[in-house]
């Protein structure tokens, strides 16, 4: 997923974090030529590379629904909506790519939340959260790829309060395959499909839907979640992987 299709509150910006002590302790992002990141193994830099932008229907899509919702903040939610937002931005506390507690706009958890709801054909939640939490995460997630079907089996718990209100929603991203002795992955990655919740009897599990990148056996691929509840409210993206097979 190239930055046009991250979370507004995720997208790399054209600068670096910086973390000062007695001197700087540690960065994260882009100057001049250079990128600080940090992976398992600890901070890194390399040279900076400009992506492309092939201008695919795939990132036309992501900036169509970015401005449908900048759009609609603006000129459809009421005061009181915005305000209700931007209460619960200021209320939830939320990690930098420095790990550090920071706060996020109203604005930014509303395109958040909405974006992806809306390229998966679901109606954007207008009205502002008033449980100031974040959704909790799956930890029984998992997904098996077959190279002959190029489907992909994912299965979670369909116990959880997401998967049984109407309106709840499981937004899933699929990456692009790796090879099987890599051991992490940041991307790029492809919206994959939504699950939605059911009241009464919950999401039914697994839910099986065609790869979005072409597989084989033997890879390694990497998926994220996030699940987002009827009140709008947004989890953090939690991943899982397999390997594929035949």
């Amino acid at each position: 997923m190239d930055d046009a299709e991250r979370p507004l509150s995720e997208r790399s910006l054209k600068m670096a974090l910086v973390k000062y002590g007695g001197g700087i302790i540690q960065m994260a992002g882009s100057i001049a030529g250079n990128t600080y990141a940090r992976n398992r193994y600890g901070n890194y830099v390399r040279a900076r590379t400009k992506p492309i932008n092939p201008n695919t229907s795939l990132q036309t899509a992501v900036r169509n629904a970015m401005g449908e919702m900048t759009t609609r903040w603006s000129t459809v939610l009421t005061g009181a909506q915005r305000t209700a937002w931007n209460l619960y931005g200021s209320s939830v506390a939320m990690k930098n790519r420095l790990g550090e507690t920071t706060y996020l706009s109203g604005f930014n958890h509303y395109l958040r939340s909405n974006a992806n709801a809306v390229r998966l054909q679901m109606a954007p939640v207008d009205a502002g959260p008033t449980l100031f939490e974040l959704p909790a995460k799956d930890a029984t997630i998992a997904a098996t790829i077959s190279e002959i079907t190029q489907n992909i089996t994912c299965t979670f718990d369909n116990t959880m309060d997401w998967a049984i209100e109407t309106g709840g929603l499981m937004i899933l991203f699929q990456g692009s395959p790796q090879n099987a002795q890599r051991n992490f992955f940041a991307g790029p990655w492809r919206l994959w499909t939504g699950i939605e919740g059911i009241d009464p009897g919950g999401a039914v599990t697994p839910k099986i839907a065609p790869a979005t990148f072409a597989v084989a056996e033997g890879q390694r691929v990497w998926l994220y979640a996030r699940i987002m509840r009827a009140d709008g409210r947004i989890s953090e993206p939690f991943t899982f992987d397999c390997v594929v097979a035949a």
